[in-house]
């Protein structure tokens, strides 16, 4: 009991120490997924695309992004790039790491979203005067969206927590915070408790957002 007590207190000192780094992986995150998301699209519309090459070079970064650990790309970036005169600060590092990575998984799924409207649509879009733009604009992508949200918000709960990878490059969210605490208290449980807690918790608020989200949509859909 009184070892249940010491681990307790020590989650709770170092609780203010984390929630003053849970922003940092918040807007690494968030980051990663506004830049990934339409750099996705660009890599989704690049595998449909008739030209071979665009096909071909948008399914090596695909394959190659989702055959490669993200531990391993951030070495690469950040630790690799300066051999080739490229010197990144961690912040930049991090960033550019987690949306590639992003962008290749989100590729994925809209190109999965886009392909699963009928083609029926299209071509009776194409009999009604609409051009090709205006057919992805108006026809396709509103129903892709809601077809995509669900896998959406999934990779954005799986950046948060991809968020802890930066650490390594000592950025200090909020992993990096948790062994920082350690490394003083010399108490490793409670911080890493505290800060498994923190995820659990920002994990689960997102998902209920997105079954508001869907839900919506759902409405929308039958409206």
């Amino acid at each position: 009991m009184e070892q249940f007590q010491l681990v307790l207190q020590s989650a709770l000192d170092a609780l203010p120490t984390l929630l003053r780094a849970t922003p940092t992986t918040l807007g690494f995150a968030l980051a990663a997924m506004l830049l990934g998301l339409p750099l996705g699209f660009l890599v989704a519309l690049s595998r449909l695309s008739r030209f071979a090459a665009l096909r071909g070079i948008s399914s090596v970064f695909v394959s190659f992004i989702r055959g490669t650990p993200l531990l391993v790309q951030i070495f690469v970036i950040y630790y690799g790039l300066p051999s080739l005169g490229l010197t990144l600060n961690p912040v930049a590092g991090g960033v550019i790491a987690l949306t590639l990575n992003a962008a290749a998984y989100l590729s994925e799924t809209i190109r999965a979203a886009i392909l699963s409207i009928p083609k029926g649509q299209r071509e009776a879009a194409t009999s009604l005067g609409l051009s090709g733009s205006q057919t992805m604009r108006l026809i396709v992508l509103p129903q892709a969206a809601r077809v995509a949200l669900p896998s959406l918000s999934n990779t954005l709960i799986g950046l948060v927590k991809d968020t802890s990878l930066v650490s390594v490059i000592t950025v200090v969210e909020l992993l990096r915070s948790a062994q920082l605490v350690i490394a003083r208290t010399f108490e490793p449980f409670g911080p890493y408790l505290a800060a498994a807690l923190i995820y659990w918790v920002i994990s689960s608020l997102l998902e209920l957002v997105q079954r508001a989200l869907e839900r919506r949509f759902a409405r929308g859909a039958t409206a």
